[in-house]
């Protein structure tokens, strides 16, 4: 079968060319988004490279890799040349990478403006596709003791019970707390259940003497503060 037929390998391609040398000899940095990901999927198709494929595969996303990981296996694979092994490896590489951002959260011993915990929450919700809810329990001093996701949703909301929401805030013996919910659509500003909610926690946070300090309303690009916006 002529070269031309068969998918091209990078083995084939001219040393210049290979991402896995060129990482070898001038690091990692010097590679683009989309020789790393040929990396991880070693083969292109029939008419394609994989560097070339991945081309294509990142411009579907207008090379933004934070749009790229939200892509399931099911949407990889309607790309010619991906499989459901290389779908599986890409998922599986662009996790990783989340999961890596997240542990290189700095910490933040105490909480002293809103962009602090955001910088917290971001990690964890900015980018998926679904609705979690977060509170942050602090100490006296605005110490973060601990962090601790409430509740899973789906794509336009999710139940908060505040129950769960201040058993845990006891178990801590948190005084405050910081709320944190991320909204997939990438509308910032909060709905009127968002509203309502937040009086219904800072009530009963009054009741047992733990401080309502904020809600922050999380998006893949830009935050909203309650306590900046002073309705909280």
């Amino acid at each position: 079968m002529s070269k031309l037929n068969s998918s091209f390998s990078i083995k084939e391609w001219s040393e210049n060319d290979r991402p896995r040398e060129k990482l070898i000899a001038k690091g990692k940095n010097a590679l683009t988004d989309a020789e790393l990901i040929a990396i991880l999927i070693s083969s292109g198709n029939r008419e394609e490279s994989a560097v070339a494929l991945s081309k294509r595969i990142l411009a579907s996303v207008d090379h933004e890799i934070n749009a790229l990981g939200k892509l399931s296996v099911k949407q990889l694979m309607n790309f010619k040349g991906i499989g459901e092994a290389k779908a599986i490896t890409i998922v599986a590489g662009l996790e990783l990478g989340r999961r890596r951002r997240e542990e290189n959260v700095p910490v933040i011993p105490k909480i002293t403006c809103s962009k602090d915990a955001f910088h917290l929450f971001y990690p964890i919700i900015g980018d998926l596709e679904h609705e979690e809810f977060w509170v942050l329990f602090l100490n006296n001093a605005n110490k973060v003791i601990q962090k601790k996701q409430i509740s899973v949703g789906g794509k336009t909301g999710t139940l908060v019970d505040a129950r769960i929401v201040f058993r845990s805030a006891l178990e801590y013996g948190a005084t405050g707390i910081i709320l944190g919910h991320n909204h997939p659509s990438g509308v910032v500003l909060p709905s009127q259940s968002d509203k309502m909610l937040t009086q219904k926690l800072k009530q009963a946070g009054i009741t047992l003497d733990i401080k309502l300090l904020d809600h922050l309303v999380i998006t893949e690009k830009n935050y909203f503060s309650f306590a900046d916006e002073s309705i909280i």
